[in-house]
């Protein structure tokens, strides 16, 4: 691990090996920021994990990654001692991304011979993709680990206020956790002058889209309503973050951004069209 000169401040990252959250751990990394990962890979896996840390500490800043379930309370504070330990206790957590792709898609009302979702797969949903946030937070701030003026932010999709075909519970979650969001900004804005968003990317490419039912429709749909002729990108998400983060953007805060280059507020879809500048 390399410690940068430059910037003491980290950036814990829920979901860093991939997608929104590789892109902005490593975006946030150019931007001085040491980064806290927390991921859950398999052995298979690790090649990518070992890579974005390369990446990382090639800025110059201290990477350290954690392979564990980020809902797992037992996990969670071990995982939060080691960082106590490593910022000497100090309060230095500058950034909170709560990027967590995990949930069962699966209809609430099954047709044919589909399955319903149970009980234990709606409440895992809700407590992976929401609650988990929340329990982060409190655990960093009871620890005086979070830094004044920090940034929250929590991974949402037009899912949250739309429906798609078996992401039923995913969609609740998604509402829950622009809820807690908007909750943050107000509890933590008074104690810590800290701000907490809600990002909304567009359809993007990600491991996560491609285990949703019907997704190349969905891409397919997102690139003829967007209106730049293209999808988002984990990259495009990360430089968001990235500006949010600076001087100013403290102010920014209990909102649900719209990073998607304006595909949400499309609502007709057209043919498929090539954008050339």
């Amino acid at each position: 691990m390399k410690k940068s000169d430059k910037q003491e401040f980290y950036a814990l990252i829920l979901g860093a090996s991939s997608g929104f959250g590789e892109a902005t751990a490593v975006k946030l990394a150019k931007d001085g920021f040491n980064i806290l990962g927390v991921h859950l890979d398999r052995q298979a896996t690790m090649h990518n994990v070992e890579r974005i840390i390369k990446e990382i500490e090639s800025a110059g800043v201290e990477a350290k990654f954690f392979n564990a379930n980020a809902a797992d309370e037992v996990k969670r504070n071990g995982i939060i001692n080691e960082i106590k330990t490593l910022l000497n206790g100090k309060p230095l957590i500058k950034v909170i991304m709560h990027s967590l792709a995990f949930g069962t898609l699966k209809p609430f009302i099954p047709a044919n011979n589909e399955q319903a979702i149970t009980k234990a797969q709606l409440e895992m949903t809700l407590d992976v993709m929401a609650h988990s946030l929340v329990y982060w937070v409190q655990d960093v701030v009871s620890n005086n680990l979070l830094a004044k003026g920090a940034r929250i932010f929590a991974m949402t999709s037009s899912g949250g206020h739309s429906i798609i075909p078996f992401y039923g519970a995913v969609s609740a979650a998604k509402a829950a956790l622009e809820s807690h969001i908007r909750q943050l900004s107000v509890e933590l804005g008074e104690k810590f002058g800290a701000s907490a968003n809600s990002i909304m990317a567009g359809v993007t490419d990600t491991p996560a889209l491609r285990k949703i039912p019907g997704n190349t429709e969905l891409i397919d749909i997102a690139e003829r309503k967007n209106p730049h002729g293209r999808l988002t990108t984990p990259e495009d998400i990360a430089k968001v973050i990235s500006l949010l983060c600076k001087d100013g953007g403290e102010w920014v805060s209990g909102g649900l951004i719209h990073a998607d280059g304006g595909e949400d507020i499309v609502n007709y879809v057209g043919q498929k069209k090539s954008r050339q500048i």
